[in-house]
C-alpha cells in the first residue's frame, strides 16, 4: 500500500471518528432538551394547579362558590328538575341535557313538535336536568352559562321558549359562544318579555351556577355518561334506534288511555 493511500484511509477514519463524536454530542444535547422540556411541563402544570387553587371560589366568568339556588318551581330530589307540563299527566319524560351538546340539539329539533303537542294536551310531563358535560370535555364555560341562563328564564316563567331558542341558535360544539353572557342576553330578546333587568342580573351574577354544578354531580352519581339521556319508562330512548317521534307519541297516548 502506498503511503498516499495509507494516509488517505487514516484521514477518512479520523473524519468518521470526529463525525461519530459530533453525533453522540448531538444526541446528548437532544436528550438533555427532552428532559428539560419535561421538567418545564411538570413545573408548568404545577403552576397551573397552583393558580387554579388560588382562584378557587372566584368568579372568572365560570362557576363560583356560593349557595345552591334552585330556579323557581324546580322539583324532584334536591329540586334539580325543571318541570314542563301538568303534574296530572300520566307519562313523564326525564331529560338530561347540555345546552352546548349537538346531539341534544338534534333530539330537541326532531322531537320538539311532538313534545309540545303532548305537553300542551296534558298527556306528557317533562323533567329537564341540566349538565355541563361539554365544558369538561372541551373546556370553556358555555354549558354552565347556558344552563344558568335557562334556569334564569325558568324564574321568569319562560323556560320552554328560551330553552328552544338556545337550541335553535346553538353554536358549533367547539365554539364556546354561550360562555358570553351578553350573547345569552341578546338571544333572550327572541322571547317576549324575557329580556328584563331581573333576567340580566340573574345571568350576569351566575345565580344558579352552584345549582347547575349540583345537577351535574347528580348526573355523574347516577352513572350516566352521555347527553342527551332521555328516560321514558326507565329506558333511555335516545339510544333506541327504532324510536321516532311518532312512536313516542303512540306510547304516551296509549298510557294516557289507561
Amino acid at each position: 500500500m502506498s503511503q498516499k493511500n495509507h494516509d488517505g484511509k487514516r484521514s477518512a477514519r479520523e473524519r468518521l471518528a470526529v463525525e461519530r463524536e459530533k453525533q453522540k454530542a448531538s444526541e446528548r444535547r437532544r436528550r438533555t432538551l427532552i428532559v428539560s422540556a419535561s421538567v418545564v411541563c411538570v413545573l408548568g402544570l404545577a403552576a397551573v394547579i397552583g393558580v387554579l387553587a388560588a382562584n378557587a371560589g372566584k368568579n372568572k366568568g365560570g362557576e363560583k362558590a356560593g349557595p345552591v339556588v334552585a330556579p323557581s318551581g324546580a322539583q324532584g330530589k334536591d329540586s334539580l328538575a325543571i318541570p314542563v307540563g301538568k303534574d296530572s299527566a300520566k307519562s313523564t319524560l326525564t331529560v338530561w341535557e347540555d345546552m352546548r351538546c349537538p346531539a341534544c340539539q338534534a333530539f330537541e329539533i326532531a322531537y320538539r313538535p311532538t313534545l309540545h303537542e303532548l305537553v300542551d294536551a296534558g298527556k306528557l310531563r317533562i323533567e329537564y336536568h341540566l349538565v355541563r358535560l361539554i365544558d369538561g370535555n372541551l373546556g370553556g364555560t358555555g354549558s354552565l352559562r347556558g344552563a344558568n341562563a335557562v334556569a334564569c328564564a325558568q324564574d321568569a316563567g319562560k323556560f320552554r321558549d328560551y330553552h328552544d331558542v338556545l337550541y335553535t341558535n346553538q353554536p358549533k360544539e367547539t365554539d364556546d359562544a354561550y360562555s358570553d353572557n351578553a350573547k345569552l342576553i341578546d338571544l333572550a330578546g327572541k322571547v317576549g318579555g324575557l329580556d328584563t333587568s331581573a333576567f340580566q342580573k340573574c345571568v350576569n351574577d351566575g345565580t344558579h351556577d352552584a345549582w347547575v354544578n349540583k345537577s351535574h354531580k347528580a348526573f355523574q352519581s347516577a352513572g350516566l355518561t352521555g347527553t342527551p339521556t332521555v328516560l321514558f319508562g326507565g329506558k333511555n330512548i335516545a339510544q333506541d334506534q327504532s324510536m321516532t317521534p311518532a312512536k313516542l307519541k303512540q306510547m304516551v297516548e296509549a298510557a294516557d288511555r289507561k
